[in-house]
């Protein structure tokens, strides 16, 4: 132990400093859910644009093939999105408030997986579910409120805001 170190210990056991922690390398606190929905929400979207192409359309395998691209990159990143809650936002005192927390990020990063890479709706309506709750939790976490509202998108589905 080098002898500053010594030094601020030897003061700490005297003054009794509080522990600074901080959740990331840059302490910015600014969580949201929101876009894991809106990216939940844009999987739905594009399964219902790609169950209702007309295939005798000349651009029907172009405008698939967009379809297909979007669906997959915002799975991709409502996985990072959730990533970032896991590692950075939630501890291990939300672990044990909420037992369940471990098992639904584990559910979601696989039925994103799921959704990416097959066109079933099922499955995008699970991983909307599944984020939503996810949603539930982190407000909760916050001693927020939140209300499951239509949402604003054309996908007939809801979306979790926090509302204090």
């Amino acid at each position: 132990m080098n002898p500053v170190t010594k030094i601020l210990n030897l003061i700490d056991k005297f003054v009794n400093f509080d522990i600074a922690e901080a959740h990331c390398d840059v302490p910015c606190g600014i969580y949201d859910p929101h876009q894991m929905q809106v990216d939940a929400h844009t999987i739905i979207r594009m399964i219902q644009l790609m169950q209702n192409l007309d295939k005798e359309n000349p651009e029907y395998m172009q405008t698939y093939a967009r379809y297909v691209a979007v669906k997959e990159h915002h799975a991709e990143n409502l996985k990072r999105e959730v990533r970032v809650l896991w590692g950075d936002y939630f501890k291990p005192q939300h672990q044990e408030q909420f037992p369940e927390l471990t098992e639904l990020v584990w559910d979601i990063m696989r039925t994103a997986s799921q959704a990416r890479q097959h066109v079933d709706m099922e499955a995008a309506k699970n991983l909307l579910e599944k984020v939503q709750r996810l949603a539930e939790i982190f407000f909760e976490t916050k001693g927020k409120s939140y209300a499951k509202l239509p949402a604003p998108y054309p996908t007939g589905e809801t979306i979790v805001v926090q509302t204090n």
